[in-house]
């Protein structure tokens, strides 16, 4: 009887059923939309931290640097020996800098991961070469605008051209500058070079700790028509490229990769690395394994993912805010208002069938099966919104998905470091960054995951339930007399 009345009553209100349903479908299928924008915000912003960071790492350690001594400009210096009877002769020197901290002792890495919490970590050595080739009277070469400005193509620093100038004698020189990242070749499984994949060749093996073996950057080997098999020459030394790598999101950490022996070798930092990357064991457990190591190893700076979420801005920030603040309060403020009208639509069809329920009462209907019934059928609407607002919210959510929108995100300076996202060049690989941020682009999506459809579907429960509650305490309140007073 119960589901005889319900189906006869559902077809001779199907327009009181269809406004009601509609009015829940709007809310639900915002509450989707919004949730899946703000999800597609989060993987988006994922990519901009693994362009810094690599995968699997949770947090970096390292030390800030330190201003330049009195007297000192802190910019390379390039020697050249060329004689006033041969102002024609062609030179090359280069200069292997660390960039962007205070180196710290291997031993750093092994401290680090001995603290509770740490399931790994591995260090990494950023540096930056700058090459001069050209012909020289006797003088100096200085470049202008200090060590650690990289010149050029934002993450890899590319073969951006400083300026630069030569005192005591005269000069036509051009000046290639790149960057170079020493990895530890028997733990690759952390590190800015988990950001990429090899497109090309092979990675490094564990057995060449200190091989001459490199690998290159896509972007930088289209740039410098560098393949596997060729070679790269670093201050003096021949490198062979075993594979070509491209990032799988934003600019690559480095224009080459390099055994973290060799580096520290290039770069006369014997058992130094700038940069310790961590994992740990427990994701939810972060800030107390950031809060050990600061305690445990003095003078180094901690920087967790979401330290460096926070200094995310850019039209990504800005969206970002609008679906986490705007939308959320919009999409409840839309839900408690289709929640209500469904309510009080439904306690209005009650009051319009007094003469319905009221008879129905004086047959021998109780005021709970009456009761029952009202709820029975609000619920039913309310599933019925629930599938149209999931159907209008997977809608919406693979349209912005179609379109793609571009959004630009740069990580701008944050506390102990001036961190920076997508710029690897002036920093090198992790953080402290000292040069000048750089934005990147990326294309928003809006997936929708399972919960999400859970969500609305116990909103639908709720938003039917809530509306059977009014339809239901009015109909509790007929007595069988207002039938006949209504039929007076």
């Amino acid at each position: 009887m119960f589901f005889t009345y319900l189906r006869r009553e559902l077809r001779r209100r199907r327009k009181a059923a269809l406004v009601v349903a509609s009015g829940l479908a709007l809310g639900i299928a915002l509450v989707i939309i919004v949730s899946s924008v703000s999800s597609g915000m989060g993987k988006a912003q994922d990519k901009v931290l693994q362009s810094l960071y690599g995968l699997g790492t949770d947090m970096t350690v390292t030390k800030a640097a330190t201003a330049p001594k009195s007297g000192s400009t802190g910019r390379p210096r390039f020697e050249f020996d060329a004689r006033d009877s041969d102002d024609d002769a062609t030179q090359s020197t280069d200069r292997v800098m660390v960039q962007g901290f205070q180196t710290l002792a291997s031993s750093t890495v092994g401290k680090v991961g001995e603290q509770d919490g740490v399931a790994g970590a591995v260090g990494g050595l950023s540096l930056s070469v700058m090459k001069v080739d050209g012909q020289f009277k006797r003088g100096e070469f200085q470049q202008e605008g200090g060590a650690s400005q990289g010149g050029g193509r934002g993450p890899g620093g590319g073969s951006g051209q400083p300026q630069g100038e030569v005192r005591g004698g005269g000069a036509s020189f051009d000046v290639n500058s790149y960057t170079v990242y020493g990895t530890d070749v028997t733990q690759q499984d952390l590190g800015p070079l988990t950001s990429s994949k090899i497109t090309s060749g092979r990675t490094f093996r564990t057995t060449e700790t200190n091989a001459k073996v490199a690998v290159v950057d896509s972007a930088y080997a289209k740039e410098k028509t560098l393949s596997t098999g060729k070679t790269v020459t670093i201050h003096g030394t021949k490198f062979t490229i075993v594979g070509v790598s491209t990032a799988d999101s934003g600019d690559a950490a480095a224009n080459l990769y390099i055994p973290l022996q060799q580096a520290q070798t290039l770069s006369d930092s014997k058992n130094k690395v700038t940069t310790v990357y961590v994992k740990a064991a427990d994701s939810q457990k972060i800030d107390s394994v950031k809060s050990a190591i600061q305690k445990n190893i003095s003078g180094t700076t901690v920087t967790t993912s979401a330290d460096l979420a926070d200094t995310v801005s850019g039209s990504l920030s800005t969206a970002s805010d609008l679906a986490a603040g705007v939308g959320k309060w919009l999409s409840i403020a839309v839900l408690v208002a289709a929640f209500l009208v469904a309510g009080l639509l439904t306690s209005s069809a009650v009051s319009r069938r007094v003469r319905e329920f009221g008879t129905l009462k004086a047959l021998g209907w109780k005021s709970g099966r009456v009761t029952r019934q009202v709820i029975g059928e609000a619920l039913v609407n309310g599933l019925i919104g629930g599938v149209l607002g999931i159907g209008i919210g997977l809608a919406g959510a693979y349209a912005v998905t179609a379109v793609s929108p571009t959004l630009t995100a740069e990580l701008g300076s944050s506390g102990g470091g001036g961190m920076r996202g997508g710029m690897m060049g002036g920093g090198g690989p992790g953080f402290g960054r000292q040069s000048a941020s750089k934005a990147l682009d990326i294309a928003l999506t809006a997936p929708v995951s399972l919960s999400i459809i859970l969500i609305a579907v116990a909103l639908a429960v709720a938003g039917g339930l809530i509306a059977g509650a009014f339809g239901g305490w009015r109909a509790s309140r007929l007595r069988p007399a207002d039938a006949l007073r209504r039929v007076e």
